[in-house]
């Protein structure tokens, strides 16, 4: 675990205490003194983890010096003052060496040139083998656990049988490369064996070395020397560890010979990351005389391991007994501010000139130690607060001299009680410490009173103060001891003192009961007395006995009806599904093409967990329950059962061959996103590089899996991380953005199944405060002293063994107390008694049919859990309660193993009809009696049931100092309750505190409990919602629809019963028990809840533990309301200091180091306060705590990986569930993000004559293409039947009935009904798609996009504008085939078109133009797919100011730059310059074709105008008398259009517009004239007279397709093809926002838009036209109130089609000659519209038409001048009437050129 230290803390005393001693001890200095020591006491916080590790493999000789890092060695007293003040100096080495040579370095695992020998290090190293030359692996002490590569030459290595080895030696050093050794001592001495003994190559050259099947080295078979058995040696073979702590080594059996061990000269360091990143400090050297030597035997003579605090200043070297103490840098942090960097003072809220002295120090450390309790150890996190606090509150410290600083020092420690001394030396810190050996080694052993602490000072008038502290208190030098061991270490050391017989002294005296008997002969006698019998299992007492036989088939009644469950999602699961989903979204919009969302439409997953069977299973079920694998379509419901732990994958020894599968899936299917799910991802940090096999279980796995280069390269692969303690996740070199984190939402407490509420870690910690008799966080204070005496008895053993073998001691006697020897009752624990008490007598009790509860023993050990599990059992078996209840070892690397008369009566509660069937999961074992010893390391977030009642932690004790460690071990009781099981108590708590505050003063809010059981622990990250192309598709990533999510019918199998996933917790059956089957729906769902019928047999498939009530409750099956109650935790001394606020400590486990991998940043930082939660922790570990050198993430990117995310929430708080949550709505908005939302409208006016109902239609003959003849003959439908122009006005027809059209449309609602449609695969796409298919189509390379385009100018003489007309071509190199140039190539002459004879098949022969604006993302510009990839000519025509934006977004695509005076124009600007352009550029085509011979009439004149919304075509055709819809390509359109017989004689040709309705009825006609929109095929030679009006914003194509027809154009609708239009947003030709010019105002209304000429209207900032346009579309009622709402009279417009209004019909006129007009005899108009009237219209024409009586006229022109005189020539003043008011203009200034009209009445 590293020296993760913690502290505790001192009373108010203390603060006075430290006061007052100060203040009197320098009352005579000049000054009052500051009360320095008042209110130091903080939260701890941890410094960078450092390991020293000494060696007892130590080289006689003289005293030697350190060589630092860097291998040269330091020279005289000179250079060591020099290096005194070096940056580069450090703390203690992890190893205390021998002598070494000068300049070479002397580290172990490396030779003396520098080169790594380690075989760790060299797995993959190519090495050059000589010939005759065996690569080896040799051993050295002071490293036992690496192997060292060396290179030695076989004759001189031993045959098979272990004999012909020549004598000497021949090697090479693999490293530098040196060769020629002849003597191994040379050898040795290259290599820094550092050898104690005689160097000897059968002692140290112990493995041949192989390569494995990756070409990897590693450590193959022995060395057989002299003809001993050899056998090969595995990283799993069991055996004494081989590296132990120096406290921990066995005795020598010879006496060694005097040694030296040098312990270096404390010196300032400066803190980087390099210094946590190595673990080493390095020594500097020091004089030789600073010796000490320990005496022989001082651990058995005193009893005590002397622990060594480093301090300030220069430690000696250490003769002879060195294994007896122990040096350890705790607090040495502490004593390094003059090393804190000015922008860590800064951030502490500090300067340089606060840094205090070492006197003051010193004074602070002794006063620190000495209110420490009795069984209190130093904590360094707690005392680095306190000395942050000193220099915040006092600056600088105060001044002592020399002389004052002994007798001040001796007063702060006479505070002790004698705990503390001070030892004042004369010469150095050596002789105190030598002294205080000696002192140990004093009188009978074990009988002298030692002080607790010794504090040495020295006083040096040279280097000035210097101390250290001597820990000689026995149980905290213990712990000091034992804390500095990892728990890889200490279980190591436990399986040695196990396996060599170390603990035999202490098995003896468990031989025999508390009172003096021998247990096995009381136990043989207890059975002997049984005769055969056993205690009735349940329903019966402790004394009644019946036959073995009968209790081995006694089964409690079957349980068919209980209630159940199905999976179900609560509101923080769905919140954090959600939070995730955002997270997402925010990667895929962030710009950084780390995840392109839009190109995938599958989600697929794999769980990783860590190596536990039990865990495994347990997952495996929760997919399988939740029915993720069937709503993401990776299985059917068949598989779905038998395949969940396919998607399962547990992190051992065989984890390659899923992982393989895996991977090649993640590179098969480039259009599935996966998601690797990292479960409790905290378990194992260890980096590959680092990982071995440790205590059974391989490390490093982990990373070698989820930073692997496939996963971390693979674009369709999200990781996910999940764990309860993300601690070491969140370090400055995290893999994860502190922006891709999700925390788990604070109300937690409210759920939908009933009244639950978690209860945490924290809610743990506050019920002491409840002021219950029996708090539910215990400390057994009886075992602990039992636990104390046996500690000094077994100064030898780890703490663990005796608490083990303690813990066993305790379960047998209780048993036996209350079976058959209730003497022993009072030397058992009450604790212990009452645990096993309810254990055994639960299941008779009355109501519970034999149910109980379960008992958890923590037991980190393997092989002590293992003996554990083998006592209890041999004494429950004596004892006849073999049939009440089960004992079990909880072993993660075992499947469960239960009796099968125990799984018998599951299957009865359970109703289970399967006899096969056998628990998996600890969940399955619900209700049964039984007590779990669970296993190693770590616990692995296995989930136990609801019957959990007790929870036993007392072997967890000081080796636990981490906050991950700790905390994962209380998490196991953490669990939902029932409301009413904590709202009481809390209640009371909260009146108590209300009295407390009336009566007490303020109290410091650091030190307050925060108790409120409403709130959980984590905030959850704000969603924030997706843009781009999320948000277009209607997707947000706070807000995805979950309508269509249903109860997955996949979650109950056939026959089964489901389980339910209640946060990761067995919810309870509610009161309602109306049926017997409760079915809940997922949170999210809006449909009905689904019913599940009540006869049907449940079956045990995997898990079945959801049916029952707890009984831990003492609720039988007839309550309604079975309360669940929180879980009783008995805890350690040590543990429970840290983790009950009543326990007089004021440090917290949130404020220890948050893992034994991580450490410290900064040697101070701020206080950690109790609050810091979600991602305000996050930011604080980023910050403060950095990866240590076996940490996965010590060598990570400096950039977070993009793809990456946490997950973080209470342990069983729910998180399963969350990400399989997660997983479903995923894959939702994948299928999202591959719909549209298309228009879905009937056409307008939809009457019997075209369309038919389904039932009624007959279908019409299959014509694939019109004839010229019967087209003809068709009427043109002047009425505009698309829905767009709901909000127009209608066009008079003679068909129009007298109560429809602007009475419908006036009626009709504003927002336009879509529906979402799935994209097929000939969809258009914006420009967020991209596949490998299309991306050269869209995408230009970054570097050369912009420079590989061309610019042209292109010129024409436009007719109509009867002036020259300039665009601009973009054209990329790849589209230059299309265009004519010169022959300079630099002057573009024309756009190639086609032959009408060309008859290639691939070929379309109609170039498209798109005119867009505002939607360089959103339009849908790549037609690849819908053109089936055939090469085509697309052209947008783009504004000149957005030419840059799209240019950026299509780099491959032509644009057609309009005019910057086109700026503000509209739409129709855009298609009247195709359409001139067309018309110019084919007459240049017949010029140029014309000359190589081709006829005019033989150039295609056709182009294609495409609206950018166009974005699915589908074909109709009958099918059996009903309508058949299939998507098809534009490709296949646009040629079948293309191959109508006689197209030329067509002007337009075009599709109906799709909707919902086509799929019931079937068009009566195949063609029709009608208006054409949005996608029409033009011909524009036919069209060369007919124009699309420059000026209009709106209802251009209706104007335009009227002016065609009345010319006699015929315009053709393929009615058995559709148009999908896409609902885009954002963009397009929308309305201005009218504003004035020049002030800003309120909004404008319409009526404002138009003024009296010359009058102070306010003048507004937009297009003449526009204003007009919108005035007439809001105003006509005021223009032509006889119109409105007046079918009958409509409103005469002549030669165009204005918008006056929904209410208003207008009957349109054309007044060129010749044209066909519909027949207006006996019509009267209403009122009469000329809109820029040329010379056609003239006065006899209008003469013609008649006009009610009040009829009203509108005339507008241009300007004034054209106004009069229009009205003169058209000799309108005759018939009209015209006042002098009457007269308008459009609301802008003159430079804009404002439209002027004059309004008059009929007469």
């Amino acid at each position: 675990m590293g020296n993760s230290y913690a502290g505790q803390p001192k009373s108010a005393r203390f603060e006075e205490a430290l006061h007052n001693s100060i203040k009197a001890s320098l009352c005579s200095s000049s000054g009052d003194p500051q009360p320095v020591f008042t209110q130091l006491y903080l939260e701890p916080v941890h410094y960078p983890d450092i390991k020293p590790k000494v060696d007892l493999y130590l080289p006689c000789g003289k005293p030697p010096r350190q060589d630092q890092l860097n291998g040269q060695a330091s020279n005289g007293l000179e250079e060591m003052k020099v290096d005194g003040n070096s940056d580069t100096s450090s703390p203690p080495p992890p190893n205390l060496q021998g002598p070494s040579p000068n300049s070479c370095c002397t580290m172990d695992g490396f030779c003396q040139a520098g080169r790594d020998l380690r075989l760790v290090s060299m797995l993959t190293e190519p090495i050059q083998v000589p010939a005759g030359f065996e690569l080896v692996g040799a051993k050295s002490p002071s490293i036992p656990e690496h192997i060292l590569v060396c290179a030695v030459d076989r004759r001189f290595l031993p045959d098979e049988s272990g004999r012909n080895a020549l004598l000497g030696f021949s090697g090479n050093c693999v490293g530098c490369g040196e060769k020629g050794f002849r003597y191994f001592t040379e050898f040795s001495n290259h290599i820094n064996l550092k050898l104690a003994t005689q160097p000897k190559k059968q002692k140290h050259l112990k493995y041949y070395l192989v390569k494995n099947c990756q070409d990897a080295l590693c450590k193959g078979p022995l060395i057989c020397w002299k003809g001993e058995i050899c056998i090969f040696s595995s990283a799993m073979t069991l055996g004494p560890p081989k590296k132990r702590h120096r406290g921990w080594h066995p005795k020598p059996l010879v006496p060694v010979p005097p040694t030296a061990v040098p312990v270096p000269t404390i010196q300032p360091i400066v803190y980087s990351p390099g210094l946590a990143q190595t673990g080493v400090l390095q020594p500097k050297p020091v004089t030789a005389g600073e010796t000490v030597i320990v005496p022989n035997n001082l651990l058995n003579t005193s009893g005590v391991r002397p622990v060594i605090l480093i301090g300030h200043g220069t430690l000696p070297y250490f003769y002879g007994n060195v294994g007896d103490i122990v040096v350890s840098p705790l607090l040495v942090s502490c004593y390094k501010g003059n090393q804190l960097t000015e922008k860590t003072l800064s951030s502490l809220g500090l300067n340089s000139s606060q840094l205090l002295s070492v006197e003051t120090i010193i004074l602070l450390t002794l006063q620190y130690l000495a209110r420490l309790g009795s069984e209190q150890i130093p904590l360094r996190e707690l005392f680095e607060q306190i000395v942050l606090k000193a220099m915040l509150i006092c600056p600088g410290g105060l001044s002592i001299s020399p002389a004052q600083l002994p007798w001040l020092a001796r007063l702060g420690a006479s505070v002790s009680g004698g705990r503390v001394q001070v030892l004042v030396t004369q010469n150095s810190l050596g002789e105190g410490i030598s002294e205080s050996l000696r002192s140990l080694c004093n009188g009978p052993p074990h009988q002298q009173c030692l002080p607790t602490y010794v504090v040495i000072v020295f006083a040096s008038k040279m280097s000035g103060n210097e101390f250290c502290v001597l820990v000689l208190g026995k149980y905290q030098a213990r712990a000091l001891a034992e804390g500095m061991l990892t728990t890889n270490e200490f279980l190591k050391e436990i399986s040695y003192e196990l396996i060599t017989g170390k603990v035999s002294v202490l098995e003896s005296n468990f031989k025999t009961t508390s009172l003096g008997d021998n247990l096995d002969k009381q136990l043989l006698h207890i059975q002997r007395q049984r005769k055969g019998q056993v205690i009735q299992p349940f329903q019966g007492d402790v004394t009644d006995h019946i036959p073995s036989q009968e209790a081995a088939t006694m089964v409690p009644p079957s349980e068919s009806g209980e209630l159940s469950e199905l999976f179900q999602i609560h509101s923080p699961q769905l919140s954090v599904a959600r939070s995730l989903l955002s997270l997402v979204c925010s990667i895929a919009d962030s710009g950084s093409q780390s995840l392109d969302l839009g190109r995938f439409c599958k989600v697929d997953f794999l769980v990783l967990v860590p190596p536990s069977h039990v865990l495994v299973n347990q997952t495996a079920h929760r997919i399988q329950q939740s029915g993720v694998l069937v709503d993401l379509g990776i299985e059917d419901a068949s598989s779905a059962h038998q395949r969940s732990d396919q998607y399962v994958v547990r992190l051992d020894g065989d984890f390659h061959v899923k992982m393989e599968a895996f991977l090649r899936k993640v590179k098969q299917n480039p259009y599935t996103l996966f998601v690797l799910i990292h479960d409790n991802s905290h378990v194992d940090l260890t980096s590959a590089r680092s990982g071995s096999v440790c205590h059974g279980e391989l490390q490093g796995i982990a990373d070698r899996v989820v930073n692997c280069q496939e996963v971390l390269e693979a674009l369709n692969l999200l990781v996910l991380q999940v764990s309860c303690f993300p601690f070491a996740l969140q370090t400055r070199q995290s893999r994860i953005s502190v922006h891709n984190e999700v925390h788990w939402p604070d109300n937690t407490d409210s759920l939908v199944s009933g009244p639950l509420v978690y209860f945490g870690l924290r809610d743990h910690s506050s019920s002491l405060r409840w002021g219950v008799a029996s708090p539910i966080l215990r400390c057994d204070d009886a075992f602990e002293k039992m636990v104390n005496m046996l500690l000094e008895r077994h100064p030898h053993l780890h703490s663990m063994v005796i608490r083990s073998y303690l813990l066993i001691q305790q379960y047998t006697e209780a048993m036996m107390a209350l079976i058959s020897s209730p003497s022993l009752r009072d030397n058992i624990t009450p604790e212990t008694l009452a645990m096993v008490e309810d254990l055994i007598s639960a299941p008779g009790r009355e109501g519970t049919r034999g149910r109980g509860h379960m008992l958890l023993i923590r037991v980190p050990s393997l092989q002590l859990a293992m003996l554990a599990q083998e006592r209890l059992e041999d004494v429950r078996d004596k004892l006849g309660l073999q049939f009440c209840f089960a004992i079990l070892l909880g072993n993660p690397a075992a499947e469960l193993s239960l009796p099968r008369h125990f799984a018998n009566r599951l299957r009865a509660w359970q109703g289970c009809e399967n006899e096969d069937w056998i628990p998996q999961t600890y969940e399955d074992l619900e209700g049964l009696p039984c007590v779990i010893i669970l296993t190693g390391k770590d616990p692995l977030g296995e989930t136990f049931p609801r019957s959990l009642k007790y929870c036993d932690l007392r072997l967890i004790d000081s080796s636990y100092l981490t906050r991950t460690a700790l905390e994962q071990e209380v998490g196991l009781a953490c669990s939902y309750v029932s409301l009413g099981m904590v709202q009481e108590p809390c209640k009371a708590m909260a009146h108590r505190d209300q009295e407390t505050d009336k009566t007490s003063g303020p109290q410091d809010p650091d030190l307050e409990l925060h108790v409120d059981l409403e709130k959980s622990q984590s905030n959850v990250s704000t969603a924030t919602k997706a843009s781009g192309s999320l948000a277009e598709n209607g997707v947000s990533s706070s807000d995805v629809p979950d309508s269509s999510q249903k109860p997955s019918t996949s979650s109950c199998p056939p026959g089964g019963r489901a389980g339910s996933i209640m946060m990761d917790y067995r919810t309870v059956p509610g009161t309602a028990s109306s049926s017997p089957c409760r079915v809940k729906q997922e949170c999210d769902s809006l449909g009905n809840a689904a019913t599940c019928p009540s006869n049907t047999p449940p079956s045990c498939s995997s898990s079945s533990s959801t049916q029952c009530p707890s009984q831990s409750t003492g609720c039988g099956r007839g309550s309604k309301s079975p309360l669940v109650s929180p879980r009783t935790v008995i805890l350690s001394h040590a543990a429970y200091n840290l983790l009950a606020p009543e326990s007089g400590s004021q440090l917290s486990s949130f404020s220890l180091l948050p893992h034994a991998d991580v450490g410290w940043s900064s040697l101070l930082r701020p206080l950690f306060k109790p609050n810091l939660q979600g991602a305000e922790q996050s930011i604080f570990y980023r910050q403060w705590t950095i990866a240590g050198q076996h940490h996965a993430d010590h060598e990570a990117p400096p950039m977070p990986h993009p793809r990456r995310l946490l997950l973080s929430g209470p342990p069983q708080v729910g998180k399963t569930g969350a990400y399989l949550q997660f997983l479903r709505i995923l894959f939702r908005m994948l299928i999202r993000l591959l719909e549209v939302d298309v228009y879905d409208e009937e056409e307008l006016e939809e009457s019997k004559e075209t369309t038919t109902d389904m039932s009624e239609a007959t279908p019409p003959a299959r014509t694939q293409w019109p004839d010229i003849e019967e087209i003809r003959k068709l009427p043109f439908d002047l009425f505009p039947r698309d829905p767009k122009f709901r909000r127009a006005s209608s066009v008079y027809t003679d068909k129009i009935c007298p109560d429809s059209g602007s009475d419908m449309k006036s009626q009709m609602p504003v927002k336009r009904e879509t529906v979402s449609i799935r994209l097929s695969m000939f969809a258009a796409h914006n420009a967020f798609h991209h596949c490998e298919q299309c991306h050269h189509y869209c995408e230009g390379s970054p570097a050369t996009q912009l420079s590989e385009c061309t610019f042209h100018a292109f010129t024409f003489c436009s007719s109509m504008l009867e002036e020259e007309v300039q665009l601009h071509f973009i054209i990329p190199k790849a589209k230059e085939q299309h265009f004519v140039f010169s022959q300079q190539g630099s002057h573009l002459e024309s756009m190639r078109l086609p032959l009408v004879s060309a008859q290639d098949p691939s070929l379309l022969k109609s170039p498209i133009f798109t005119p867009t604006t505002g939607r360089q993302e959103h339009g849908l510009f790549n037609i690849f797919h819908a053109m089936e990839g055939t090469a085509h000519l697309h052209i947008l025509v783009v504004k000149e100011y957005e030419m840059q934006h799209y240019r950026r977004k299509w780099p491959n695509h032509i644009l057609l730059v309009l005019p910057a005076m086109l700026n503000s124009a509209g739409v129709g600007a855009a298609r009247f310059m195709i359409k001139e352009l067309s018309y110019h550029n084919l007459e240049l085509e017949r010029n140029r074709l014309g000359e190589q011979g081709v006829k005019r009439h033989d150039i295609w004149p056709f182009i294609v105008m495409m609206n950018d919304s166009c974005v699915l075509w589908n074909a109709h055709q009958p099918q059996y008398s009903r309508p058949s819809l299939t998507n098809v390509s534009l490709k296949t359109v646009l040629q079948h259009i293309e191959a109508t017989p006689k197209i030329f004689l067509y002007t337009m040709c075009g599709t109906r517009k799709w909707s919902s309705a086509l799929a019931r009825r079937l068009p009566t006609m195949p063609f029709s004239r009608c208006h054409l929109h949005d996608f029409v095929m033009l011909n524009v030679d036919l069209t060369q007279n007919v124009q699309y009006d420059l000026n209009r914003y709106s209802c251009d194509e209706v104007d335009f397709n009227l002016r065609a027809n009345s010319s006699g154009l015929l315009l053709c609708r393929f009615n058995h093809f559709s148009l999908m239009k896409k609902h885009i947003p954002f963009g397009g030709h929308k309305d201005f926002l009218v504003k004035p010019k020049l002030t800003n105002p309120a909004p404008i209304s319409p009526y404002q838009y138009v003024c009296a000429p010359d009058s102070d209207h306010t003048l507004l900032a937009a297009p003449a036209q526009f204003l007009l346009e919108k005035f007439l579309q809001s105003c006509s009622h005021r223009l032509f109130p006889k119109a409105v709402q007046n079918n009958s009279n409509p409103v005469l417009s002549i030669d165009s089609f204005l918008n006056i209004g929904p209410e208003v019909s207008v009957c349109y006129v054309s007044s060129r000659p010749h044209s066909s007009n519909l027949d207006h005899q006996g019509l009267v108009f209403s009122g009469l519209l000329l809109y820029l009237c040329d010379s056609f219209v003239v006065s006899g024409l209008l003469k013609k038409f008649h006009f009610l009586k009040g009829a009203t006229l509108c005339v507008i022109c241009r300007d004034r001048n054209s106004l009069r005189q229009t009205i003169m020539r058209l000799e309108l003043e005759d018939k009209w009437q015209f006042r002098l008011r009457d007269e308008f203009q459009t609301a802008n200034c003159s430079e804009d050129r404002p439209l002027y009209f004059l309004t008059g009445r009929h007469v």
